[in-house]
């Protein structure tokens, strides 16, 4: 890898590459700003550099240095030598449309490559790996990876914001034994894929079981007005086009329905126990393998099910307290919420 030549500075300089929109999501853009808060709390200074879509995609951007560019390495490496002459200390590649080659290409500009993957799918050209999935098989990258690649697997790893992990002992507390799920809390990914946020709200509607519903969705989710008209005639349901305080709400919540996206792993944090969507193929395996081992209950694939589907998963899921205590003991054996901290750590060993 490169070396810049004033490698004996004192903030470590840390760019993010990653991407974000209404088909991807904005779980790329979220779990990058946790690390980057773990970064912070050691010195370090970042910058974010993202497609068109990603600062209307992921609204927590705005407190982030970011800057657009383009699709290639190229202009990654650009826009890195604009913002420090002189190069990053480690570039964070967490897209999917990279592989070796592009990654080679902006070593040119830092120290140190860390990829974030999920797939399991191509070789990479980089100094640290990440995969925060549950099941992954660290072996499973012996052919895809350099000679002393360090890697990062599992959700010890997993990149969450200190809220969670602060939260984690009154959570695990209020969940010690089994209750119904009073209070609810409906997260189905920033871009609402497919308008399915409204049609478990609509499903929410017809079941009598609950007290309180929070509803959240992102900007630009294509069911904000449906949800609003079905919370005007439903007062147990409160919908929020943002929420800063996720681990607030998920503290107070009896249960999730949530995909299973980056914030399945906050949810194991605090224990709570979740109804998951499958909204992308590349969600699948997790969510099997999760759904097997008892620590989700998977309602499925969201396009698949049909609205007596949804409704009869979501009933199910409400009425049983003894499962709902089974998989928050489960979930929340799997994460304790310092992934972050432990990524932040190794990416600046050694730097000066």
């Amino acid at each position: 890898m490169a070396v810049p030549s004033d490698a004996g500075r004192g903030r470590p300089r840390i760019a993010f590459r990653l991407e974000a929109s209404a088909a991807i999501g904005g779980g790329h853009g979220m779990r990058c700003l946790s690390l980057a808060r773990a970064l912070a709390d050691r010195g370090a200074d970042s910058l974010f550099l993202v497609n068109a879509a990603a600062p209307a995609t992921v609204p927590a951007l705005d407190s982030a240095t970011v800057r657009i560019v383009g699709p290639g390495p190229e202009e990654t490496v650009a826009a890195i030598r604009s913002e420090w002459p002189d190069g990053a200390d480690v570039v964070v590649c967490d897209l999917y449309r990279w592989t070796a080659p592009e990654e080679q290409a902006v070593a040119a500009a830092a120290r140190r490559v860390l990829v974030i993957d999920d797939l399991v799918a191509a070789p990479h050209r980089c100094d640290l790996l990440l995969n925060q999935n549950f099941g992954t098989d660290p072996a499973a990258y012996d052919p895809l990876l350099p000679a002393g690649c360090r890697r990062m697997i599992g959700l010890d790893y997993a990149l969450l914001r200190p809220d969670f992990p602060a939260l984690r002992p009154a959570a695990l507390e209020r969940r010690q034994s089994p209750s119904p799920a009073r209070t609810l809390l409906v997260s189905l990914g920033l871009t609402d894929v497919g308008g399915i946020t409204g049609r478990v709200c609509t499903a929410l509607a017809t079941i009598p079981d609950f007290t309180r519903a929070d509803i959240v969705l992102g900007p630009t989710a294509p069911s904000i007005a449906w949800v609003r008209t079905i919370a005007a005639a439903d007062p147990r349901l409160r919908c929020h086009v943002g929420l800063e305080d996720m681990a607030q709400a998920m503290l107070e919540a009896d249960a999730a329905i949530g995909a299973m996206g980056s914030s399945s792993w906050e949810r194991c944090c605090l224990g709570l126990p979740t109804l998951a969507f499958i909204l992308a193929d590349n969600q699948r395996p997790t969510a099997q393998a999760l759904d097997e081992a008892g620590i989700v209950a998977l309602a499925g694939d969201a396009a698949a099910l049909d609205d007596a589907a949804i409704r009869d998963a979501v009933a199910d899921f409400l009425g049983d307290p003894d499962r709902l205590h089974r998989l928050s003991l489960a979930s929340a054996a799997l994460c304790d919420g310092h992934g972050a901290e432990r990524v932040a750590a190794a990416m600046l060993a050694g730097l000066h």
